[in-house]
């Protein structure tokens, strides 16, 4: 067995299991930092929600928010309802921050430059926000850490580099360090601050170490990770160095590797690949482990398991982002850099279990390893997140985690930085909800954009254009827990990937063949078009839109296809050049006889944005349309199926007045996309509905481009 089977075997047992454990982490709510802001503040301003810490009890979360300049903190008695503290104000940037004895100790980052850093810790009464002492650290701070017994905090200063100075490259000084101090009676005593030099000891620039993450151990020892430096220091708590040694590096094999090709490839290499960790954790007082996230010139992909002597003890290679990609969170253009760039940890035992929490910044999605053995950890879940999740806190006395995501779209009119919440439970695994199966082959996957239920009981599904040098009809079992992806046909040109589709539909011709409606693109040169493929994907004839209908074209085109005794049905997204407001065509093309012809429906008109049609398939004595808004989070209003009476879907010629049909609500999807306790998406894409009446309903990820990489795929019967 080579290998890659053995890592995409274990990988799809762990999810198997997950789905049948007796106890699993699930989401059961969200938070997003805009909630913090004051009445009146302009809530337009970009948050964040980075590094996050609890308080002792567990009811109080504190998250540092880098942009605002804030740490903010969120009631969380009621776990499924977390309520706003509001914010702080820091002085500066906040980096880090950790808990002890109803104190925060914040990193707060003051430089006025690179070569001229500066920080301070502060510190802050939970209950009550009040600042109650500050120290001045000598350098900017990055990660903060305590002791178990709350004795002594410790701070990585890491006097960072300048990526537009010297190319980018180390060393540019100040040179970073370690910072301790005592804490007596619950504050930091100042006066005793040590400054831990670990300079002289990598390879990689010894006179400049850049200290990223800090974290103590039960026997009081801190390891520091030096990322730039690719370096791991070992200190005790009078700041001396107990041991030192190289992060490594790693062959990575069956990678994506190639950035911009629009296409998942994982049949790329990368050798002696540096580690360059960020996070560290203590796993027991001899062992801990580094996210090898990767700054300068390198990132693993990996996590790594070190002995405190310099010994590995694990690397996970491949195998963490290749289950990145089974559950479809790989972000592709980020292949040719980091791919799903680990970064963020946390470690915590759960009634009895210790547990990893491994966060893929760029993947949004966080691994949840048993790590019983440090030789040999096994995943068990793969959680959703928000956008770029970049710190995690166990609560495991309330049987909770959580998460900050530092990602806000704000600018891009897309949704705010969220704090999510899990719950460590009895009952099934609820994410993921769709995975490739990858016992044979690894099937990256991604942006499902249209979906047909076939005669065989698998739903068959298309992606956009995301991946637009590799168009792909997928075969979904639903039947599997998760539904499962069991293959992927690439659609061809004479015998390669064709090129130029925007695939936003699918359908069976009832042949074993499939016709493919693809949206348009002028300022991508991808016509607005219909696609006859075979069963072996190979497209047999395409049929190009007649001059009436392109004579009111715009980009927002076909959204889903459907066939009807013979003649396909196809849903126009929005209004074209000749449709009158909140009124979008269903057109029909009748293949025999090569017959256009059109009806209009009614939308809804849109509160903010946009409102358009994004799918439509056939069913029994009616049609049925996925009627949607293009908003997300609290202002999302319309993500609902509607039906159409087939009595009244009859063509009438293009160019002149159009009828318009009735409809009749089905479902309102909102509560369903609530039920995963993150925000609600966007972009309901398919829905397929199979002879009993079992309705699937899928949304687009985008590609896990400015996006969470969610999908949602779940599936109701009709009444």
């Amino acid at each position: 067995m080579t290998i890659r089977t053995l890592c995409l075997t274990s990988a799809l047992a762990l999810f198997a299991g997950a789905a049948q454990a007796e106890m699993n982490f699930n989401r059961i709510a969200s938070f997003a930092t805009p909630e913090n802001m004051a009445e009146g503040e302009d809530r337009a301003r970009v948050t964040s929600a980075e590094i996050i810490y609890a308080s002792e009890d567990g009811n109080t979360l504190v998250y540092t928010d880098s942009p605002l300049g804030v740490i903010g903190r969120i009631d969380i008695t009621d776990p499924r309802a977390p309520k706003p503290l509001g914010n702080i104000a820091m002085g500066g940037e906040p980096t880090s921050v950790a808990v002890a004895g109803g104190i925060a100790f914040v990193g707060v980052n003051t430089s006025q430059s690179y070569t001229d850093p500066s920080g301070k810790l502060e510190m802050v009464n939970m209950e009550s926000g009040e600042i109650v002492g500050e120290c001045d650290l000598g350098g900017q701070p990055d990660s903060v850490a305590l002791a178990r017994d709350g004795s002594f905090v410790t701070v990585a200063i890491e006097n960072e580099r300048d990526e537009d100075a010297g190319d980018g490259r180390v060393p540019q000084m100040p040179a970073g360090f370690v910072a301790i101090l005592d804490v007596v009676d619950g504050a930091a005593d100042c006066a005793s601050l040590v400054k831990a030099d670990v300079t002289g000891l990598a390879e990689i620039a010894p006179e400049d170490p850049e200290p990223e993450f800090v974290d103590v151990n039960g026997a009081g020892e801190i390891v520091v990770t030096l990322q730039e430096n690719n370096h791991i220091v070992v200190l005790n708590k009078s700041g001396e160095v107990r041991s030192h040694f190289s992060a490594g590096s790693t062959d990575l094999t069956e990678i994506d590797a190639t950035d911009e090709r629009g296409a998942l490839v994982f049949t790329e290499s990368q050798e002696g690949r540096l580690r360059e960790p960020d996070s560290v954790q203590w796993l027991d007082d001899d062992h801990f482990a580094i996210a090898n996230e990767g700054d300068m010139d390198g990132g693993s992909r990996s996590f790594t398991v070190f002995g405190k002597d310099g010994s590995e003890v694990y690397d996970s290679g491949n195998s963490f982002e290749h289950a990145v990609v089974q559950v479809g969170h790989y972000p592709d253009k980020r292949s040719d850099a980091k791919g799903a760039e680990p970064e963020g940890m946390e470690v915590a035992s759960f009634e009895g279990t210790p547990y990893m929490i491994l966060l893929s910044e760029r993947g949004s999605v966080a691994g949840i390893y048993d790590m019983t053995d440090p030789a040999a950890p096994v995943l068990k879940q793969m959680l959703p997140s928000g956008i770029a999740p970049e710190g995690a806190v166990a609560i495991p006395q309330r049987n909770l985690l959580v998460t900050a995501n530092e990602e806000d779209l704000i600018e891009d009119g897309g949704v705010r930085a969220h704090v999510m919440i899990y719950e460590y439970a009895e009952g099934e695994a609820m994410y993921p909800t769709l995975t490739s199966e990858g016992a044979d082959e690894l099937i990256g996957w991604g942006a499902i954009s249209g979906m047909v239920a076939g005669d065989d009981g698998m739903v068959y599904a298309v992606n956009d254009s995301f991946y637009g040098f590799q168009p792909r009809i997928f075969t979904i079992d639903p039947s599997s827990k998760p539904a499962k992806i069991t293959k992927a046909l690439d659609v061809t040109r004479a015998g390669r990937p064709a090129q130029k589709l925007d695939l936003e539909g699918i359908t069976t011709d009832g042949e074993g063949g499939f016709w493919l409606a693809s949206e348009g693109r002028t300022d991508r040169l991808i016509p607005h078009a219909l696609y006859h493929v075979n069963s072996d994907g190979e497209i047999e004839d395409e049929v190009s839109l007649p001059a009436e209908l392109l004579a009111q074209e715009k980009r927002f085109g076909f959204e889903g296809i459907t066939m009807v005794d013979g003649t396909l049905w196809m849903a126009v997204q929005r209004e074209w050049g000749d449709d009158p407001k909140d009124h979008v065509k269903l057109v029909s093309y009748n293949p025999g006889t090569e017959e256009w012809g059109a009806v209009r429906y009614a939308k809804a008109a849109p509160e903010t944005g946009w409102v358009g049609l994004s799918e439509i398939t056939a069913h029994g004595d009616h049609v049925y349309v996925v009627e949607r808004d293009n908003q997300i989070g609290a202002a999302a209003v319309t993500k609902k199926v509607y039906r159409i009476p087939l009595s009244e879907l009859v063509p009438a010629p293009l160019g002149g007045n159009l009828p318009v049909v009735s409809k009749e609500e089905v479902r309102d999807l909102i509560p369903d996309l609530k039920s995963w306790g993150g925000y609600v998406v966007d972009k309901v894409e398919g829905l397929a509905i199979a002879q009993d009446g079992t309705v699937y309903v899928s949304t687009d990820n985008d590609g896990v481009d400015d996006s969470s990489g969610e999908t949602f795929f779940w599936s109701f019967k009709l009444d």
